[in-house]
């Protein structure tokens, strides 16, 4: 019996040590958002932004089709995805959008919602290969 209660107690004692934030796991996410479809394009937004009050660093790519969801002529269609766009970028998310997805869609640097930022080799892999980060895809 005095076995089983030292296990319970050691138990309970690991739990309430691995709740604790500090023992949280570590990483960065690297969101890669490809779609313009709000539904989809909300859930990985919703998902980056527990992972930003958790603490986790977040990145957020707009490529292909994604890349609307950053332009200013597309804020009639996309203006809940803009506004938590914008939410997430205050509580210090990186947005980047791709430039060649932009090109080819024709989204112009100047259309792109504040602070969102072109992606350049550089910046972009600076996030992405950091040796912490974890990658989802919508």
């Amino acid at each position: 019996m005095i076995m089983i209660r030292k296990f319970l107690a050691t138990f309970a004692v690991v739990g309430v040590l691995f709740s604790l934030p500090a023992f949280a796991d570590s990483g960065s996410l690297f969101v890669n958002l490809t779609t313009d479809e709000g539904h989809r394009a909300e859930m990985a937004m919703v998902f980056a932004k527990h992972m930003l009050e958790r603490g986790h660093p977040v990145t957020i790519w707009l490529n292909d089709k994604g890349v609307f969801l950053a332009s200013k002529e597309d804020a009639g269609k996309f203006a809940d995805q803009q506004k938590m766009l914008g939410e997430l970028i205050a509580k210090g998310a990186t947005v980047i959008a791709c430039p060649f997805c932009m090109k080819y869609y024709g989204v112009k640097d100047s259309g792109l919602l504040e602070d969102v930022k072109v992606g350049n080799p550089d910046l972009t892999s600076s996030l992405l290969f950091k040796d912490d980060a974890k990658i989802l895809t919508w």
